[in-house]
């Protein structure tokens, strides 16, 4: 990746930390909103509006650029002892995620029956794991990648699935902003791969989205958990049925 590019990421994540939208920037900067939006999509700034928008914003050069250097040290999955540490006590799990959705301080403590001291702390841990770096004024700067996941079969994924899994099935997914559809299909190995690769890139673009939405003001946006899931897989009682066990069983796609 170019290194302008991502310099400019660096500075919009910058400003998303601080809870600086377009609007406010545009208005620091005497430009339309359009036309900052129009700046930032195309990443094409002069030296000098990058000059307006760190002055105007109050950001160090050296903080953007040592992000935009730091880029490739994100971690996109911590280690087992790490994520045991952080399910080791709901109220850390609670912070992680909250801050993994870009809530700063002050928004988890009105959520979430903590302390600003309680959360504090556990934030100072979530630093000391490497989750996440503790800025001054409490600013948090996630040290995970946009491509970030929890370890497959892990200590966090063996909870959800355990304890959290059978709660969020829990619903005829019939109601505003929900949705399950389950397909069973019969495909080749490289129709599988195609699919696999398109759900992957979802997440991907997901993630992207819950970046860009979170300069959005907090009412205006929604908690939503969206799993996808994806296995040769035939029920028991399908099985149970087989006239003989073929040595390449039938595959089924199950798609969540």
């Amino acid at each position: 990746m170019a290194a302008s590019t991502l310099l400019i990421d660096s500075l919009k994540r910058e400003l998303k930390a601080r809870g600086i939208t377009y609007a406010d920037l545009a208005l620091r900067i005497n430009m339309s909103e359009a036309s900052v939006k129009r700046m930032f999509s195309q990443k094409n700034f002069t030296l000098q509006r990058l000059d307006d928008i760190l002055q105007a914003a109050d950001i160090d050069f050296r903080d953007i650029a040592l992000a935009g250097h730091d880029e490739s040290k994100l971690v996109s999955e911590l280690t087992f002892a790490q994520e045991k540490e952080i399910i080791s006590d709901a109220k850390l799990l609670v912070v992680a995620v909250s801050a993994l959705n870009l809530l700063s301080v002050e928004q988890i403590v009105d959520i979430y029956a903590l302390t600003d001291a309680e959360v504090v702390k556990y934030l100072v841990q979530l630093d000391r794991i490497g989750f996440l770096e503790l800025l001054p004024n409490n600013r948090i700067k996630l040290r995970v990648s946009r491509t970030f996941r929890w370890i497959p079969d892990g200590p966090i994924q063996t909870y959800f699935r355990e304890l959290a899994l059978r709660d969020y099935l829990e619903s005829k997914f019939d109601g505003e902003h929900e949705l399950m559809q389950v397909v069973n299909v019969m495909l080749s190995k490289q129709s599988i791969i195609v699919l696999l690769s398109r759900l992957k890139q979802l997440a991907r673009e997901l993630s992207q989205q819950h970046q860009e939405d979170a300069k959005l003001p907090y009412a205006e946006k929604f908690s939503i958990s969206f799993m996808l899931a994806a296995r040769p897989w035939m029920p028991k009682a399908f099985e149970a049925l087989l006239r003989q066990k073929p040595q390449a069983a039938i595959r089924t796609i199950r798609r969540k």
